[in-house]
């Protein structure tokens, strides 16, 4: 592909680690400028990747970095991470709702602690941050509002699997399909971006099976090569969509996915998706 990211601003939630990051990289490589709105100030036991880490990263990849210490579940918070962007970077073309937590708890065992924060973390920041971010997606030639959430699949097997995730889920793919509606007349472009399979990253790691699940998993650079055909694509062309990454890949005439991992037939197929 030869559709660039250059010049373009992006402000993302989390990215520390695993698939925003690969995103964020994947960009920088073009030349973006990408600011990351994350809690991980201080390294963590489990957890690789801080907001210095990433924007160490993201310049090594060739982009500028602003690395934000906060909670895309406080308003003050983005609207002072969308403040600074602006500030640093003169506006923001992309945002991407990346941020997300995961209990797969069945509904007796899921303490509303844990409920309230995936709420507040996926659906509610989502929805803030695009809100928050719009007076200057607006003034964009190429904006995009892009959100790591499924196809709404209302197959009853998912909600009966883990119902607060699933609520968290598909509240992410909401925010998608209204913004879509919503901000066509105004160009810019809504899209939920999902992977075909488990990805290797350290929620896979630390809470989807470990090691036996990661050597059934694809490299996160799979959904970063997606994300780029994806943010590169004319809003007018390419809005309201629930996009797959090999589906993506394959749109841009990319079939031969060995590089990202196993042979499909030794994949673990993700969440949401039929089988």
């Amino acid at each position: 592909m030869n559709r660039t990211l250059a010049g373009r601003t992006i402000l993302m939630s989390g990215g520390s680690r695993g698939i925003g990051l690969a995103i964020a990289e994947r960009a920088a490589r073009d030349g973006a400028n990408i600011a990351i709105l994350a809690k991980t100030d201080t390294p963590h036991p489990k957890l690789e990747g801080t907001i210095h880490t990433a924007a160490s990263a993201i310049e090594a990849a060739g982009g500028q970095a602003l690395p934000i210490l906060g909670d895309v579940r406080s308003e003050e918070s983005v609207q002072e991470a969308v403040a600074r962007t602006v500030e640093r970077f003169g506006g923001i073309d992309v945002v991407v709702n990346n941020a997300s937590a995961i209990d797969l708890s069945p509904t007796a065992d899921l303490p509303m602690k844990k409920y309230d924060l995936m709420q507040d973390i996926n659906t509610r920041g989502s929805f803030l941050l695009a809100r928050t971010a719009l007076p200057h997606l607006r003034a964009s030639d190429a904006a995009h509002v892009l959100t790591l959430s499924p196809p709404l699949n209302l197959d009853p097997h998912w909600a009966g699997a883990h119902l607060g995730y699933t609520i968290a889920k598909y509240g992410m793919s909401l925010v998608t399909l209204g913004l879509a509606q919503e901000w066509r007349e105004l160009g810019i472009a809504a899209n939920s971006l999902w992977p075909r399979t488990a990805i290797a990253t350290a929620a896979v790691a630390n809470l989807l099976g470990g090691e036996q699940t990661m050597a059934r998993s694809r490299s996160p650079q799979i959904m970063a090569d997606a994300g780029h055909a994806i943010l590169t694509r004319a809003p007018a062309e390419c809005t309201g969509r629930f996009l797959v990454d090999d589906e993506v890949l394959a749109e841009e005439g990319i079939t031969d996915l060995s590089s990202y991992g196993p042979p499909r037939e030794q994949l673990m197929t993700d969440f949401f998706l039929d089988r």
